[in-house]
């Protein structure tokens, strides 16, 4: 693949990092709710839950409003997203080459979104390993798919048709794993009315500032370079950002699979075994990325001249921009975690410093990348983490206080 179309390939999962406007923040929301209800709960050997009537009914009435929520999101903010990709393409002259792949890739990121909410709300009862193993078996044939394409000269077309065969695959996958509880949550709540808006609005209004805010603290880079240094430099950017968030990823799987865990927790009112619980798996969420940080620096002084390493790494970013982004996305590791903490609460307390963030973020990059060379592209980002570290710790740290005292 070229390194023009490598720029383009890393703009179309920046542009579906869009949805962030579809969904902010909702799916959480989802997986907290779901979680606190299902605290008073639990599954029978046959998969069906089991326990208070009231909240099964409670639980069945969550489903329909997510899934009248979805349909709503996806009617009118999946065009917007469509329309922004075609603007891009339309100005850089490559739009009859790209509009059949981003439609294909557009329709797959939209059977995804639909995905990723309903199965936040399984995830929310506690089945997160059982989503995870569904999520590896999609991502490896999503891997081999792209391969066999990339292999058989289709270029950008790999990633359109991985993305709309893994959405396919997993809607599939989870339909045929849960429809026995679906159904039976849909039946147990046909005559059953309860207003989940007074709850989940005022919450929700704080997460989609905040989740609104995240896109242009961490999806923007992508489409601002390419606005200012073309799409070779962006797919630098994109290549680079996708090894990192691999990393932040794996790492903060530790906090990622217990956070239904911790809904439960904050529901039944046991802090001792929370904060035990969140303690521990911090630590090996740190210790992980340092430990794979550790692993690549190793990885590359020793191979940096073997065989085809060199032309792999001349399509990554300068050694100086991996070392601001590595940095930055170590920090965030603890962030997200102390508010994965925060939200078991149902408690979204880092809104305002989050809009701040972003617009710090935004001009800052937006600077950089007009005066300064393409290697300093991401020192916005990192000057952020100055006092957005310590300050994101103390409120942390104050609310865990205040808890720790009741």
């Amino acid at each position: 693949m070229s390194s023009v179309f490598q720029g383009y390939w890393y703009l179309f999962i920046s542009l579906s990092a869009l949805t962030v406007f579809a969904d902010l923040g909702f799916s959480n929301i989802v997986m907290q709710f779901s979680a606190h209800e299902f605290a008073f709960l639990s599954f029978s050997d046959k998969g069906l839950l089991v326990g208070d009537d009231l909240h099964i009914k409670k639980m069945g009435s969550l489903l329909r409003f997510i899934l009248k929520r979805i349909s709503l999101i996806i009617l009118i903010t999946f065009p917007v997203i469509y329309i922004v990709g075609l603007w891009f393409f339309q100005r850089d002259s490559v739009i009859d080459v790209l509009i059949l792949p981003w439609t294909i890739y557009a329709i797959g990121s939209l059977i995804n979104f639909f995905n990723y909410s309903i199965l936040s709300f399984i995830e929310g009862m506690n089945k997160i390993q059982v989503i995870e193993n569904t999520k590896l078996i999609v991502s490896v044939v999503n891997t081999v798919v792209i391969a066999v394409v990339l292999l058989m000269g289709g270029n950008i077309y790999a990633l359109a048709i991985g993305s709309l065969v893994g959405g396919s695959l997993i809607f599939v996958l989870f339909l045929g794993k849960f429809k026995s509880l679906l159904r039976q949550l849909l039946k147990a709540s046909v005559n059953y009315q309860y207003d989940w808006n007074k709850e989940i609005l005022p919450l929700f209004i704080r997460y989609a500032l905040s989740f609104a805010s995240g896109y242009f603290i961490f999806s923007i880079y992508t489409p601002l370079m390419q606005y200012y240094a073309g799409p070779i430099e962006s797919g630098k950017v994109g290549i680079t950002l996708t090894l990192i968030m691999a990393i932040f990823s794996l790492s903060n799987i530790w906090i990622y699979t217990i956070t239904p865990q911790m809904n439960i927790l904050v529901s039944q009112k046991n802090f001792k075994e929370l904060n035990r619980l969140f303690k521990k798996r911090l630590l090996f969420s740190a210790s992980t990325y340092l430990f794979i940080l550790g692993c690549l620096i190793l990885f590359y002084y020793f191979l940096k001249d073997f065989w085809v390493i060199p032309r792999i790494v001349s399509r990554f970013l300068s050694l100086t921009s991996i070392g601001m982004l590595v940095l930055c996305y170590f920090f965030q590791l603890l962030v997200n975690s102390w508010a994965t903490y925060l939200r078991a609460f149902k408690k979204e307390l880092y809104m305002v410093p989050s809009i701040i963030l972003a617009f710090w973020v935004l001009f800052s990059t937006a600077f950089a990348g007009y005066y300064l060379k393409p290697e300093y592209f991401f020192i916005g980002f990192l000057s952020s983490y100055l006092w957005w570290l310590p300050l994101s710790f103390f409120i942390y740290k104050q609310f865990k206080n205040r808890i720790n005292e009741q």
